[in-house]
């Protein structure tokens, strides 16, 4: 339930919430780092101990499977997951395994991740318990944490983003996606969207503002047919929040509405 003391309190001085909706998985063995490099959008072959990054797993199509944190901890990569896609996950790439060093388990039942509230960023974190220097920030509800995380437009998988997008569509690419690195599943679709293409998309996920004195605001799967006035083409200025997946020439032809 949402809880307007809670959303105060992480204004004011950030908070933490206890992710449920987000299971672990452990790669471990020698070649883990170079196996996984082949295998995300993102480098993460050379992560420090204790560094995190984000990134996607995509088909040969360029859609997006998962999302995932990747974090450097030990001699283990643990990949932060959905929860409902864990078990899938962990044997779809427990299939890709082949002569590699490399072993992949399921640690959601041991191992929890939370995500840490500041200012201006929104960070992962996994342990058996909540890390030590974090226990002093106020505990907030998933549901006050989505609307902090809508208002922040940071989408998340599942909700915001699915099996059929491309992350250019979700507008993760700055985030998820290292445009330097070698290949990975899904690259040739991304490069071509990105270079020949010019970054055109036939959608875009996107932010939307209510006027401040609106008395009503769209539910969840909503359908929009316009984001402003035509009369006036005045622009909505910042007030309630949700993210619409708008095309990405006009918004006519109704986005879905996330909240």
């Amino acid at each position: 339930m949402f809880s307007l003391d809670g959303y105060k309190a992480v204004s004011a001085t950030g908070g933490v919430v206890r992710r449920q909706d987000r299971g672990v998985l452990a790669v471990s063995g020698a070649d883990r780092a170079a196996w996984l490099q082949g295998l995300l959008t993102n480098d993460v072959e050379n992560l420090n101990e204790g560094e995190r990054r984000y990134a996607a797993y995509l088909t040969p199509q360029g859609r997006m499977i998962s999302d995932m944190n990747v974090i450097a901890q030990g001699s283990r990569l643990l990949l932060d997951v959905p929860a409902s896609l864990a078990a899938s996950l962990r044997d779809r790439l427990d299939g890709l395994i082949f002569s590699e060093d490399v072993q992949v388990t399921d640690e959601s039942a041991t191992l929890g991740v939370w995500t840490v509230i500041r200012n201006d960023r929104l960070d992962d974190v996994i342990g058996e318990t909540l890390p030590a220097e974090f226990t002093a920030l106020p505990a907030v509800s998933f549901d006050t944490f989505e609307v902090i995380r809508i208002e922040r437009g940071v989408p998340r998988f599942l909700a915001d983003m699915d099996e059929d997008t491309i992350p250019l569509e979700a507008g993760i690419e700055d985030r998820a996606i290292s445009f330097t690195k070698g290949c990975y599943v899904g690259q040739e679709v991304i490069v071509r969207v990105t270079t020949r293409g010019g970054g055109r998309i036939a959608k875009k996920l996107v932010r939307w503002v209510a006027d401040p004195s609106a008395e009503i605001v769209p539910l969840r799967d909503a359908k929009i047919t316009s984001f402003f006035d035509p009369s006036t083409s005045a622009m909505p200025v910042p007030g309630k929040m949700a993210m619409p997946c708008a095309p990405a020439r006009a918004c006519r032809s109704a986005p879905t509405v996330t909240r």
